[in-house]
C-alpha cells in the first residue's frame, strides 16, 4: 500500500517536473517588467504545451482583491462540508458596511439576500463589504490560510483581521501571494481538483464574470472564454487570468508593488505594462490571429 502511494505522488508530480521554460516568450516579457518602475512578477503555464514563463514568480506580493478567489474557496469548502448552503437566505446587518462605493452597502439592515448572490457580488463587481462578510462566513483568515497550506501554498494568505498576521498586514494589505501560487490555484479550479469536481466547476464559472475587464480581458478577442480576478490599491496592481484560446488554454498572473505611478487613469504605467503582457501572450500562442484590441482611447 505505501509504494502504491508513493507511486501516486511521485505521478502527481510529473508535469511539475516536466515543464520547461518558454525561452521565447521570456525574451518577449522580460524586457515589459524591466522597464517597470517598480517591482513586477509573472508567472505563466500553458498547458497543453506544459511550458512556463517565470520571472519573479515565486516573489511575495500583495494580492489587492485577487485574495476573494481564496475567500471564495474558503466559502465552498464550508458548504462542502454541509455548514453553508450556496442559495441560502442571509440577512444583511449594517454592522457589516464596509465604506465605499459597493453595492452590498447599499442595502437596508434587516435585507435579505442570497449567499450565491453575496458571492457573485464579490468576484464579479469585487464589492468590499460583500468580500468581508463571506471571508467571516467562511471561518475568517484562519480557516482559509489553513486550507491554503494544506493544499501546499506557503505564500498566499489572508491578513486582514486574522490573528497574528498583523506585521504581513502592514507589509501587504489584505492579502498576499506570488504569481506562481495565484495562477496554479487558478489552474487547479479549471482542472477541478479545488474541493471537488463540481465545485471547482461552479467556481470557476462564477470567475468567467468580471466586471472589471480594462486590462488583460482586453487584450483577447471578446469570444474567448477568460476567467479572472484583478486587484489594485495605490502601489500595487494585478490579475490573474486563465484563457480557453483556441491552440491551448493558458493561464498567466501578474503582480506589481511599490509602483511610482499610483494614478488611476488608464495611462498608469502598471495598466499599461499589464495591457501589453496580456497582448504579447495572445500574438505569441495565436500566432495565425488577425484581431488587435481597440486603441485605450476607444475602449469603453
Amino acid at each position: 500500500m505505501r509504494i502504491k502511494v508513493l507511486c501516486l505522488l511521485l505521478l502527481a508530480a510529473l508535469p511539475a517536473f516536466a515543464q520547461k521554460e518558454d525561452k521565447e516568450l521570456t525574451r518577449k516579457l522580460k524586457p515589459l517588467l524591466d522597464k517597470f518602475h517598480g517591482e513586477a512578477g509573472v508567472y505563466v503555464h500553458h498547458l497543453k504545451k506544459n511550458k512556463i514563463v517565470a520571472i519573479n514568480a515565486d516573489t511575495v506580493f500583495p494580492t489587492a482583491s485577487m485574495i476573494k478567489t481564496p475567500i471564495t474557496v474558503g466559502v465552498f469548502d464550508k458548504i462542502a462540508k454541509g455548514e453553508l448552503q450556496y442559495g441560502q437566505q442571509l440577512e444583511y446587518k449594517d454592522s457589516l458596511l464596509y465604506a465605499g462605493e459597493d453595492i452590498l452597502g447599499s442595502f437596508k439592515d434587516g435585507e435579505k439576500i442570497a449567499l450565491n448572490k453575496v458571492m457573485m457580488l464579490m468576484l464579479t463587481m469585487s464589492d468590499n463589504t460583500a468580500s468581508l462578510w463571506l471571508q467571516a462566513l467562511a471561518g475568517g483568515g484562519e480557516a482559509i490560510n489553513a486550507w491554503l497550506d494544506a493544499h501546499g501554498f506557503k505564500h498566499t494568505r489572508v491578513n486582514s483581521r486574522t490573528p497574528g498576521r498583523r506585521d504581513n498586514q502592514r507589509l501587504y494589505g489584505w492579502g498576499q501571494t506570488s504569481p506562481r501560487e495565484m495562477a496554479t490555484l487558478f489552474e487547479m479550479i479549471y482542472a477541478g481538483k479545488v474541493i471537488s469536481p463540481a465545485i471547482s466547476d461552479r467556481i470557476y464559472r462564477n470567475l468567467t464574470r468580471n466586471f472589471w475587464d480594462g486590462q488583460g480581458l482586453q487584450q483577447v478577442p471578446a469570444n474567448v472564454r477568460t476567467a479572472s480576478k484583478n486587484g489594485a490599491v495605490d502601489g500595487s496592481r494585478s490579475e490573474v487570468i486563465m484563457v480557453n484560446a483556441p491552440h491551448g488554454d493558458y493561464v498567466y498572473c501578474i503582480i506589481t508593488k511599490n509602483n511610482q505611478d499610483q494614478s488611476w487613469a488608464k495611462t498608469n504605467e502598471a495598466l499599461v505594462m499589464m495591457r501589453e503582457v496580456g497582448y504579447t501572450l495572445w500574438r505569441h500562442y495565436e500566432k495565425k490571429s488577425k484581431w488587435t484590441p481597440f486603441p485605450i482611447g476607444e475602449q469603453l
